[in-house]
C-alpha cells in the first residue's frame, strides 16, 4: 500500500480520535489520555486532542530531530512550548523557541515546527475548529514526517 493510499482519509480518521468536550465532560487529564499521531502524513507530532465548539487543543510531543514538513491548514494556531526547543518557520520568519515562548500561525500560512537534536519537545497547541486538527504538506505529498538526516 502506498503512502497516498494509507493516508487517503487521514483527516476523517484522526478526527475520530479527538476527544469531544461537552457540558458533561469538562475536565481532561491530557497526560493520561490516549495519544495518536496528529498528522502522520506530514508530521511526527504525537498527542492527545480535545475539541470544543469553537476551539481545539492538543498536548503535542515531538521526538528530538523530527517534526513537520512545510504545511498549511485553514485554522489559526498558537503553540506554547513547554519543554525542549523547536525550530520554526512561519511565513518568512524563522527561529528557535523554548519553554514559555508562544508561536502564532495565521490561517493558511506556510509553516513547520521541528525539534532540535538535543531533546524531545512538548508544546500546547490551540486552534480554532474551522478545519481538522492537522493540515496538509505544501508539496502535496502524504509521505510522512520530517526526520533529521533523511530530509535535511
Amino acid at each position: 500500500m502506498s503512502d497516498e493510499e494509507k493516508y487517503e482519509n487521514i483527516h476523517e480518521e484522526t478526527d475520530k480520535l479527538v476527544t469531544r468536550a461537552s457540558a458533561d465532560n469538562c475536565l481532561f487529564n491530557m497526560g493520561d489520555m490516549d495519544q495518536f499521531m496528529i498528522g502522520p502524513h506530514y508530521s511526527s507530532s504525537i498527542g492527545a486532542a480535545v475539541r470544543g465548539k469553537k476551539l481545539q487543543v492538543v498536548l503535542v510531543n515531538k521526538p528530538k530531530g523530527t517534526g513537520s514538513r512545510l504545511h498549511t491548514h485553514a485554522n489559526e494556531q498558537f503553540n506554547l512550548v513547554l519543554k525542549g526547543k523547536v525550530k520554526y518557520k512561519v511565513g518568512d520568519k524563522e527561529g528557535i523557541a523554548g519553554p514559555g515562548q508562544l508561536i502564532h500561525i495565521l490561517a493558511n500560512e506556510e509553516h513547520y515546527v521541528v525539534t532540535t537534536d538535543e531533546e524531545d519537545a512538548v508544546y500546547f497547541a490551540a486552534k480554532d475548529v474551522g478545519y481538522y486538527v492537522a493540515g496538509d504538506a505544501v508539496d502535496g505529498k502524504k509521505s510522512g514526517a520530517f526526520i533529521a538526516g533523511e530530509d535535511s
